[in-house]
């Protein structure tokens, strides 16, 4: 059969099986030995076991546990409170301050925590309340912050480029230093539509909030400040030389746990065994998606599928930005139905290269693949964070919270534009710390 109609084949069983509800690990493996069996053989199921196992045989996976711990012992505490009512209390004068206050705590929050909707539901159970009660829309409430939860899949350290470069085998490192520029540029497009909201409106009442005497502002800080060298210390630790992601993903999760024992007061011992519950459990699903997709990569790569699709998008007579805009489309409604995580497992090995051989850097690519996944997080049928914010507000409906989103799903779509316009917002700083890569 030819290799691309094959592979569409591929394509339709896998939408169909992961759509039956299946768990996304175990649909890929179900797809792969079929069409292993079917097209090349009972044999070639023998190697399936080796590659599972052989994918996980990976020295700098054993980060995905460590940061995963940083963040689920950051979530068991107080520490998004601390970050909301601080963020609060220095700009509550700012036009749509509450807003930017909400989107700043969820940017801090995702950094430590790395979990989109663990930021949502942490940021949201106390932000969406208060900006309800100072008169802002529900649409805005609930839409920022189920926006501002994306913000933990770009800004380092992040888990999904963790994943990217370990599918890739592109340098981590390289990848965390590119989501910064481009991480902070997205808060400050969104912080800046939530100021112009809020001056369209004429709502001004909502500025009028409190008042703080700068005893209060300054009260707050040594309860965030720990978390914050937490994070510049792990970056340090990383791009200093000092230690590899693995390691420094450890050092980051003992401090973690340190603090929140220390100042958070978590000392039950049940406290401490949900939190390693909870992470272990995580990490086993992402590890477990991890190998299946190495084994689905596998069958792809036997099957001459992989070449088959390069090839012919070589062949196309078409300009690269064009060749870019159907490999966004592509991204953009994989993210409707599929997790960030499984998307990039499945498809960062058949397009990078394609994008290699058009001529664009894996590392840019990683920042915009992101983005398109973040959009996927606020985008019906499946997006995750919407769900999220109406469990934490049942009286807002699934449609006010994506209408209250779409702006800064526009944001994103800006974002995209900017890093294809201006693609050193993601380069230029792992080039220049790092030195030239691609």
């Amino acid at each position: 059969m030819d290799p691309l109609l094959l592979g569409a084949l591929v394509a339709i069983f896998t939408i169909l099986v992961l759509f039956s509800g299946v768990s996304v690990a175990i649909g890929l493996l179900i797809v792969s030995a079929g069409f292993l069996m079917v097209f090349d053989g009972m044999r070639s199921l023998e190697l399936m076991p080796e590659i599972f196992f052989g994918k996980l045989d990976n020295f700098a996976l054993l980060s995905i546990p460590m940061f995963i711990i940083m963040g689920s012992s950051i979530a068991s505490t107080r520490a998004s409170a601390d970050l909301y009512e601080a963020l609060e209390r220095w700009l509550t004068r700012v036009p749509g301050g509450l807003v930017i206050s909400n989107l700043g705590a969820c940017a801090l929050f995702a950094a430590m925590s790395g979990s989109s909707p663990a930021t949502c539901a942490a940021i949201g159970k106390m932000g969406i309340p208060e900006m309800r009660k100072r008169g802002y829309p529900d649409g805005v409430a609930a839409g920022s912050i189920a926006a501002g939860g994306t913000l933990g899949i770009l800004i380092p350290p992040s888990v999904t480029m963790i994943v990217y470069g370990i599918a890739t085998e592109t340098s981590i490192g390289r990848l965390f230093l590119a989501g910064v520029i481009p991480g902070l540029m997205l808060v400050g497009l969104f912080m800046a539509w939530s100021m112009y909201s809020t001056w369209r409106s004429g709502n001004l009442a909502v500025i009028s909030a409190r008042t703080y005497s700068w005893t209060e502002k300054f009260e707050v800080l040594p309860r965030v400040l720990p978390f914050l060298a937490i994070i510049v210390g792990v970056l340090y630790a990383l791009y200093g030389g000092i230690a590899t992601p693995s390691e420094t993903a450890a050092i980051g999760a003992l401090l973690c746990l340190l603090i929140a024992m220390i100042i958070y007061k978590l000392w039950n011992p049940r406290d401490l065994w949900v939190v390693l519950r909870d992470s272990t459990r995580e990490s086993v699903m992402i590890l477990f998606i991890i190998a299946a997709a190495g084994v689905f990569s596998y069958m792809l790569s036997s099957l001459f599928i992989t070449q088959a699709i390069a090839e012919w998008i070589g062949t196309l007579d078409v300009n690269r930005w064009v060749l870019m805009a159907c490999v966004n489309v592509f991204l953009l409604i994989a993210g409707f139905f599929l997790p960030p995580v499984a998307v990039i497992l499945m498809a960062a090995p058949i397009l990078l290269p394609i994008i290699t051989t058009a001529g664009f850097d894996p590392i840019w690519f990683a920042v915009v693949l992101t983005i398109n996944m973040e959009i996927g997080l606020i985008s019906p049928p499946v997006g995750l964070n919407l769900y999220v914010i109406n469990g934490i507000a049942p009286d807002i409906s699934l449609k006010t919270i994506l209408y209250g989103s779409l702006p800064f799903v526009a944001c994103m779509v800006l974002a995209i534009v900017l890093l294809c316009l201006f693609p050193g917002l993601a380069t230029w700083l792992p080039d220049a710390v790092m030195g030239p890569g691609f």
